[in-house]
């Protein structure tokens, strides 16, 4: 009896021990390393930007609002702001070509139809033309004029962040900023 009672305490104690050390090493586990971004937009001096419209819904209502090429402007300046890259007059003298473009497509939800306005940046290699990188960033709705530029503003200064973000040299690699 004493030795079947020292074989169970031997046996619940080599099993805690299992499920520690497993639990252990769970959290030592590390996340998977992100991947990288092109060398080309961390390396990129200068971008030509590129107007790539506004879908049929958010162009007439651009027009409406006197200003048919809102997306556009208000990207250039805001990367005119930023001062990281260069901004050149032709494609043929850019690293990179910033492709901005905004659409609100419709969708129905079940009950009604709604839209889903968003700002579109794709990032060109401006030697090859391949496709490097695609932003999509929401903008949220509005009925009032005043709502909907600070909404668009919202959205433009998220897409900014995530150009800053992509952009910024990796801290993984080491690679120095090459401004």
């Amino acid at each position: 009896m004493l030795r079947t009672s020292v074989s169970r305490i031997r046996y619940v104690a080599f099993v805690t021990l299992l499920i520690v050390a497993a639990g252990l090493s769970a959290q030592e586990a590390k996340e998977p390393a992100a991947a990288p971004v092109p060398a080309q937009i961390v390396a990129a001096r200068k971008v030509f930007i590129s107007n790539a419209g506004a879908d049929i819904v958010s162009q007439s209502l651009f027009k409406r609002a006197g200003e048919p090429d809102q997306a556009y402007n208000h990207f250039y300046t805001a990367m005119q702001t930023w001062g990281r890259y260069e901004i050149v007059s032709s494609p043929a003298e850019a690293d990179l070509v910033f492709e901005i473009g905004f659409a609100a497509p419709q969708f129905y939800n079940g009950t009604l139809t709604s839209y889903g306005p968003h700002f579109e940046l794709r990032v060109l290699d401006g030697k090859t033309h391949f496709l490097l990188w695609s932003l999509t960033e929401p903008v949220d709705g509005a009925f009032r004029k005043a709502t909907w530029l600070k909404n668009f503003d919202h959205g433009l200064d998220n897409l900014m962040d995530d150009l800053k973000k992509l952009a910024a040299p990796s801290v993984v690699s080491g690679e120095p900023s090459k401004k």
